[in-house]
């Protein structure tokens, strides 16, 4: 484990095997470490992880020959999400500018919502076939309401 990593806790989660179950996963890991003790995680922060978790295990079945494997790090400040597929082609939109492809054809949203979504992306060709595609998403803890007082 990294310096900045946390120790995973949480309930035990069924192995990841398509987008429902990374999400399920994820949802578990933001709840185990952003409890109402440790100051609960913004909701819209946790939409956008979600929103990102169902587009990289999708692009991984769909695009990547299939999900070689998924996983979900607390950070400080956040889920480092890897995802692992069986294909060594890089997408071509992975670093792009994050903008909507101008004619829709069916795809081509997922890439530019990643981009827009998530920090640090990473992809790289693994030694052995296929590739692992890396990402940081943010999450902030909510402020309390207004007038609210927090014990000492």
């Amino acid at each position: 484990m990294r310096g900045d990593e946390l120790a995973p806790s949480g309930p035990a989660v069924a192995p990841v095997t398509t987008a429902a179950s990374a999400r399920a996963h994820a949802r578990a890991m933001v709840d185990a470490r952003w409890n109402p003790s440790a100051g609960p995680a913004r909701e819209e922060d946790v939409t956008d992880l979600l929103l990102v978790v169902s587009e990289m295990v999708t692009n991984a079945i769909r695009h990547g020959g299939g999900l070689a494997g998924f996983e979900a790090v607390p950070l400080h400040d956040g889920i480092r999400l890897t995802v692992r597929d069986h294909s060594d082609v890089v997408p071509s939109a992975a670093y792009g500018s994050g903008a909507p492809p101008g004619v829709h054809h069916g795809s081509g949203y997922g890439w530019p919502l990643i981009i827009r979504l998530a920090r640090d992306i990473t992809v790289d060709r693994r030694p052995s076939g296929g590739k692992t595609i890396s990402v940081f998403v943010p999450i902030r803890t909510t402020a309390p309401a207004r007038g609210t007082h927090l014990p000492h």
